[in-house]
């Protein structure tokens, strides 16, 4: 029984920071564009790389 005025404290603080967090990150933009990375993964705009061997037998 006596573990309880110990585990109920620490629960409160340990909810207390996780507030704290979550509220950080609300305030600081952290869930403004959850649609963006999703679809930017899908998005295949690179170049593919070119070799110098690759160079050479074009030139020829």
């Amino acid at each position: 029984m006596d573990i309880l005025y110990l585990l109920i404290p620490l629960g409160l603080v340990l909810l207390g920071v996780a507030i704290w967090a979550f509220m950080w990150a609300v305030r600081s933009g952290q869930f403004e564009d959850l649609d963006g990375p999703a679809h930017r993964i899908l998005m295949d705009d690179d170049e593919p790389k070119q070799t110098d061997n690759h160079l050479q037998n074009k030139d020829k």
